[in-house]
């Protein structure tokens, strides 16, 4: 699957926070990159403030252009607010819930154990990370991968109450996708209703 691959210090700086996880970059330098990143008399038109939140919401996610826009399509045919589900679709992706769940410290880490076949759900392997994990699903780590180092160093420690929607099991290192999460259950800085003025004035 393709995906960006670039400069993640350079992304998180462009939109001053830390998207793909601690940064040290960022720590030192929390200013946009480029000979004028420092520059705070720069001014941003609304469609540009529009188009970043986009853009943040694609990296923090690690979603491309023409899925993130088929995710919101989707959320745009369902009933509620537009926002609202496009965020729930997209906590709704197998390599977030696997993120989620500690299973792995990042979401890239997450989409490369599904696409090495590490995971399973109900019982059987995935390896799509855009796979929309349902309410009721189970989602574990393979009996012959719950060894691998990467994901007992994520587990060590990681704190499975911060979310609430998912159910944790220890022992079996699996959890239980136990409902859709509401909006204020979701961490990610992201301003929603701005993604979707921006796909209303194309």
């Amino acid at each position: 699957m393709a995906r960006y691959t670039g400069p993640k210090s350079k992304i998180a700086r462009k939109f001053g926070e830390p998207i793909f996880g601690p940064d040290k970059v960022l720590s030192k330098k929390n200013y946009a990159p480029g000979q004028h990143g420092n520059n705070k008399r720069r001014k941003t038109s609304e469609y540009g403030i529009m188009l970043a939140e986009k853009q943040k919401a694609k990296y923090t996610y690690g979603v491309l252009e023409r899925q993130f826009r088929n995710l919101f399509n989707k959320a745009e045919r369902k009933n509620g607010v537009t926002g609202v589900i496009l965020l729930q679709l997209l906590e709704g992706r197998l390599d977030n819930v696997v993120y989620r769940l500690g299973i792995a410290p990042t979401r890239a880490a997450a989409r490369q154990l599904v696409s090495h076949r590490h995971i399973t759900v109900n019982g059987h392997v995935v390896n799509i990370p855009s796979y929309a994990v349902k309410v009721g699903d189970i989602v574990a780590v393979r009996e012959r991968s719950k060894s691998l180092e990467v994901i007992e160093a994520s587990l060590a420690g990681f704190n499975h109450a911060k979310y609430p929607w998912l159910e944790w099991d220890e022992a079996q290192k699996a959890g239980k996708f136990m409902s859709i999460p509401a909006r204020e259950d979701i961490p990610e800085n992201i301003k929603e209703q701005l993604i979707v003025e921006l796909y209303s004035k194309n």
